[in-house]
């Protein structure tokens, strides 16, 4: 979910004077140091044309990945800011996590269906333990203590718990009967009763209940202008979303080699790596909003992309699976279940209270830390 951005008038000698013509970079307020990063883009580019260092090939993939990541979801935003509220969480829902889809298509067509699993459970655990985390952390170094609605938290925090359930049940039952070949047909059931729970918790938040979501009025007390009109930003996100399709193709053609070169286990790589540098963008929104002592939308910002992409994402992978036969399913390791269980209890448990200091942000990250250093043991 993305944060809304204030626009400003200039007066000068007491009348309006109209803003003289921007440019690019005066529209896309991304940050400096995610403009640097994008000379990574043709440095990618040029290594996979002239050079076999597949590892090279790899890390400077994964950098250019992290500003287009910023630049989809400020375009985003943007196109958010110039709709109605429904169809704007509709549209930020759809495209709020769409490099995670795009990476996790092109991984299953290569047949890396371990990296994409690793790389939900890696989202999900990333945005409630990480992104919250630091959020938490980065607030409370500021103010002593931070304050939050944990009614709307009570409401994520039971999504969380059906994503639990959702992700759990395939995955004893594939233990409990390995190579059952009905498992495909009980992931595809589960997918869809995820997708329903999706919906209806949207309709939830953004018609029948949405007075009880106070992070949105956060955002309102802070809303700025569109920097852009709707089809500069939409062109942009466009071709925002081709570039970030050839880095992720080549992002996921290295990742084999990459693997057994510097030692890391495609479970990390997709756990760790893939996760943190698609929701880069996002940890830093949330850290600013923190800072500014708006903890509600922090909070928002990393419960809801979790819930995004347990509950519409991975349908929708599910449901490209078996139109390509992929062979993707729902049946993840013990260890990566265990990851998200203790993820969704350690946040519902520092969240009960509605209040929150950093040492509460440093708890997350430490979880976070240890899950991080076990799956890097993990082949």
């Amino acid at each position: 979910m993305s944060p809304f951005i204030v626009g400003r008038r200039n007066l000068i000698k007491g009348y309006y004077s109209p803003p003289l013509k921007k440019t690019i970079r005066q529209k896309l307020r991304i940050g400096k140091t995610f403009y640097l990063l994008l000379v990574f883009i043709p440095i990618s580019l040029l290594l996979y044309f002239f050079t076999k260092e597949d590892s090279v090939i790899f890390i400077t993939s994964v950098i250019a990945i992290v500003p287009l990541a910023r630049i989809m979801g400020y375009s985003t935003k943007e196109i958010s800011l110039q709709t109605n509220p429904t169809v704007s969480g509709l549209f930020s829902a759809t495209f709020g996590n769409a490099i995670e889809l795009i990476i996790a298509i092109l991984a299953l067509n290569a047949g890396l269906i371990q990296v994409v699993q690793a790389s939900i459970i890696g989202s999900i655990i990333g945005n409630i333990l990480l992104l919250v985390g630091i959020s938490i952390f980065a607030g409370g170094l500021r103010y002593k203590n931070q304050r939050f609605n944990n009614e709307t938290i009570a409401v994520s925090s039971t999504m969380l718990i059906i994503v639990i359930a959702g992700l759990a049940i395939p995955s004893v039952y594939g233990i409990v009967t390995p190579k059952n070949p009905q498992i495909s047909i009980l992931s595809s059931a589960v997918a869809i009763v995820m997708a329903l729970i999706y919906l209806a918790g949207l309709f939830f938040s953004l018609r029948t209940h949405k007075d009880l979501f106070d992070a949105s009025d956060e955002m309102k007390a802070t809303q700025e202008r569109p920097t852009m009109s709707r089809r500069l930003a939409a062109l942009i996100l466009f071709i925002a979303i081709i570039v970030v399709t050839f880095e992720s193709e080549i992002l996921v053609g290295t990742i084999e080699h990459t693997a057994q070169t510097i030692g890391l286990s495609q479970m990390f790589i997709g756990l760790v790596v893939i996760a943190i540098i698609t929701n880069i963008a996002e940890i830093s929104t949330a850290v600013h909003f923190s800072m500014k002592n708006k903890l509600d939308v922090s909070i928002e910002i990393g419960l809801s992309s979790a819930i995004q992409i347990a509950l519409f994402v991975v349908p929708i992978l599910m449901l490209i699976s078996q139109v390509f036969n992929f062979g993707f399913t729902l049946v993840f390791t013990p260890f990566e279940i265990l990851a998200v269980i203790l993820a969704v209890l350690i946040v519902n448990y520092l969240s009960a209270d509605g209040r929150c200091n950093w040492l509460e942000g440093a708890q997350l990250i430490s979880v976070y830390s240890i899950i991080a250093i076990a799956f890097f043991f993990v082949v």
